[in-house]
């Protein structure tokens, strides 16, 4: 052989390991809102609102993001079960190409925004869907199913929760429940936080960092499956089906609150840094009552 021929298995080599090492970690994004400081309540909304959703693509927790492969195909499924196609615009994020989309939020209840990326260069179909939630306890639509080829349906309402609760929902193949199926959880991290994120796990777990990055669960006979969102931010949660070597991955984005009512360490930390009105008077009455005495015992030692 060559070595011509050597270095060429050597750079495809390069290529194949540095595509089967990041792949799990692709994910598309759904960002509601102009900037990437995202958190759960941009997934909230008021009736009558014009909501625009960002469609990018790349690493939330890494916060890589990459130029999107193709234009996605986009629609909305509205709380009466009324789809409507959505047409993407080109934008830039941060150096890379994106999409975005705008809707009306006409009614209150649950909105479903999906996304579908055919990424050939991953060889991989991701069907990716958020719920847009408005109006007080108008809690209908986040369960509905869309009938795509590989769907998360979740059995956890995916809005009002915070951190520490179990998220639990279904896999569906073509509507039927897709046992055993790997299913990838992974937060998203702003660009300075992700960067932390990154130095730590590959410092503290150099011999396989992603484990910290990309978390895995696997459903069970009846394609259901549960994991405890630990972290407030935001959460992707996606279930993959091989179909004739092409993945098709269905993904739901689940934002989670921070605790809710504050901890009692908060509401300690909270007293301390601001007095009550009550330990103020009563600091004060202390000290007049302790200068009136310090007053007369001066007189008396005068006689």
């Amino acid at each position: 052989m060559n070595d011509g021929k050597i270095i060429s298995l050597l750079v495809l080599g390069l290529l194949l390991f540095g595509t089967v090492g990041t792949v799990s970690a692709h994910f598309t994004m759904l960002f509601p809102g102009d900037d990437m400081d995202v958190d759960a309540l941009d997934y909230m909304a008021k009736e009558g609102e014009t909501k625009t959703i960002r469609i990018l693509w790349g690493h939330p927790c890494e916060h890589v993001l990459f130029d999107c492969p193709v234009v996605p195909e986009v629609y909305v499924r509205d709380p009466d079960g009324v789809v409507t196609v959505l047409n993407p615009t080109k934008i830039s994020v941060e150096g890379v190409e994106a999409y975005k989309v705008s809707f009306i939020v006409g009614m209150r209840g649950d909105y479903i925004i999906h996304a579908k990326l055919n990424v050939s260069e991953h060889e991989l179909i991701d069907h990716t869907k958020a719920v847009i939630h408005c109006g007080e306890e108008e809690w209908n639509g986040w369960d509905a199913s869309l009938g795509e080829t590989v769907e998360l349906v979740p059995y956890t309402r995916p809005y009002g929760i915070e951190e520490g609760f179990t998220f639990t929902g279904t896999a569906l193949a073509a509507g039927m429940p897709l046992p055993g199926a790997t299913v990838e959880i992974e937060k998203y991290y702003t660009k300075s936080d992700g960067d932390d994120i990154v130095e730590a796990a590959e410092h503290t777990f150099s011999d396989d960092p992603p484990m910290m990055f990309t978390r895995v669960v696997k459903t069970d006979v009846d394609g259901d499956f549960a994991y405890t969102l630990d972290e407030p931010g935001i959460w992707f949660v996606g279930a993959y089906n091989n179909i004739d070597g092409l993945e098709k991955r269905g993904v739901m984005i689940v934002p989670v609150l921070e605790t809710f009512p504050p901890g009692e360490t908060e509401v300690m930390e909270e007293s301390i840094d601001t007095p009550s009105p009550t330990l103020v008077y009563s600091a004060i009455g202390i000290s007049i009552t302790s200068l009136i005495i310090g007053v007369f015992a001066f007189k008396r030692r005068e006689k």
